[in-house]
């Protein structure tokens, strides 16, 4: 039998470009906070309406902009300029004063007006706003907004049509993208089915990450928590307040995103590493605070993992206060009251 095959798509008549693996310029992932969010990457940070995560975005907007260290970070950074775009919330009466009030330098926030013709991930305005300004950070606030409103977030085939021109984007200008996103109605359930939509959502971020409440008995308190990291061992996580003065980073804190939303702690064998993490953590603070970096060192020289050495922290009771440029950890007294080489601060 003979077949008349028709071409349907002048792209099939394109030759095949091969290209071998020793041409590769070979690069290491360059972050914009290591271990959460990558430059050149799509971020995706989700949680339930009212747990803050916009307030968390802009609070790290602020930080970038007026070149504040993030988090539990010593390394001080260079202020860049940032793109915010929300629908959540009016610029005029509620972004740009708790920007402000955050610390942020309103020089280097940018928004690109919407008046006219409402943003979508496919728009060439933000690559074009990127390029002119040289943003490190573009925020998009909530996903459901600007991924486009004729565009199913149930579809697979339209997640992925949608995203592939910002996942350009994000490549081609070395900015880093922070899609904010809610969570879906499915309470209890493992993590990565919260997401909303299509699980085509999750799988075209290359971070994603959770932010939840710890428990309802500290109804101000947050933990965000990596859900998935395509790029970095999956990391800490980051407790912090909210009130109406703003955000209070309060630690670091081991935990993974289905323990907190499906409070769920880990059972079974002893871990020997985890006790040895503990002892030689106590060692360490019996005799006052010590540096951070000081106490990931040694803990490295044992190959004790940074999620295990926080784990100890906890469950020792040690606590992080910021001394000078870097962070320290110590050993609260019976009193509560914890030992600073120069003073004693009594809680």
């Amino acid at each position: 039998m003979k077949f008349n095959l028709t071409k349907t798509n002048e792209l099939e008549n394109i030759p095949a470009e091969i290209i071998c693996a020793s041409q590769v310029e070979v690069k290491e992932v360059s972050w914009l906070w290591k271990g959460y969010i990558p430059f050149g990457k799509i971020t995706l940070l989700q949680g339930d309406p009212g747990d803050g995560k916009s307030t968390f975005v802009l609070n790290l907007a602020a930080m970038l902009t007026s070149g504040k260290p993030l988090p539990f970070c010593d390394e001080s950074i260079e202020p860049m300029k940032v793109i915010y775009q929300t629908t959540e919330d009016d610029i005029e009466d509620t972004v740009v004063p708790r920007f402000i009030k955050a610390g942020g330098n309103p020089d280097n926030l940018l928004f690109i007006n919407e008046k006219d013709k409402m943003l979508t991930f496919t728009d060439n305005r933000i690559p074009d706003t990127i390029r002119k300004t040289n943003a490190k950070l573009l925020i998009l606030d909530p996903l459901s907004s600007y991924i486009g409103g004729d565009v199913s977030l149930n579809m697979a085939n339209d997640v992925r049509s949608q995203f592939n021109p910002l996942i350009q984007t994000a490549k081609e200008t070395g900015c880093a993208i922070i899609i904010v996103g809610h969570l879906n109605k499915m309470q209890g359930a493992k993590s990565l089915y919260r997401s909303l939509g299509s699980i085509d959502v999750v799988g075209a971020a290359r971070s994603t990450l959770l932010i939840g409440r710890t428990s309802s008995e500290r109804p101000s308190e947050r933990m965000m928590v990596i859900q998935k990291s395509n790029l970095a061992p999956t990391g800490t996580g980051v407790v912090f307040n909210i009130d109406e003065l703003g955000i209070e980073w309060i630690e670091e804190r081991a935990a993974t995103a289905d323990e907190l939303f499906c409070e769920k702690t880990g059972a079974g064998r002893p871990n020997v590493k985890y006790e040895k993490a503990k002892e030689i953590l106590t060692n360490l603070l019996s005799d006052g605070g010590k540096p951070q970096s000081e106490i990931m060192l040694a803990m490295e020289n044992e190959n004790i993992s940074r999620s295990t050495v926080f784990k100890a922290k906890s469950e020792i009771g040690a606590v992080s206060r910021k001394v000078g440029s870097s962070w320290e950890w110590f050993l609260p007294e019976p009193d509560g009251s914890i030992i600073h080489d120069d003073f004693i601060e009594i809680p």
